[in-house]
């Protein structure tokens, strides 16, 4: 292989986390409407260049960028802005709840979770040139979110 080649080779890596969450979609209408929890399991892959010694991102470095995410939701409600009812009764309750600005859905939960790691990476780290976060809120359903650091 040429050097070139190898120059512009890019290097990719991946860690599993899991929690468990509960949430709510107000607006569906079905039996998403009501209170209900998963098993969450999220993919973080970073691709960026190795240093000297071949590695984009240890992995144990990894897991403690990722500690603060899942310490805030895990065992947690998730709720977004505009549902005061769980809000109020999360409140009132004294019960572990976090606040995102869009609705739980899996696809905003993902997007939730790239731009508070992206934020993370970008103020320690700068080899690492993509970030991509898989989402699964069941074994089967999962919500991706990719993009450029």
């Amino acid at each position: 292989m040429k050097l070139e080649s190898l120059i512009n080779m890019k290097t990719k890596i991946a860690k599993d986390f899991y929690w468990e969450m509960s949430h709510r979609l107000p607006f569906h209408k079905g039996p998403c409407r009501n209170i209900h929890g998963h098993s969450y399991k999220i993919r973080v892959e970073l691709t960026g260049k190795p240093d000297s010694d071949g590695i984009v991102l240890d992995y144990y470095d990894l897991k403690i960028l990722m500690l603060p995410v899942i310490e805030q939701l895990d065992h947690a409600f998730v709720v977004d802005t505009n549902d005061s009812v769980m809000i109020n009764f999360l409140k009132e309750n004294d019960m572990k709840y976090h606040i995102i600005e869009k609705t739980t859905t899996a696809e905003n939960l993902a997007e939730y979770i790239f731009s508070e790691v992206r934020n993370q990476i970008t103020k320690k780290y700068n080899n690492i040139s993509e970030l991509t976060i898989r989402l699964f809120e069941t074994d089967d359903v999962y919500a991706e979110v990719q993009g450029e650091i």
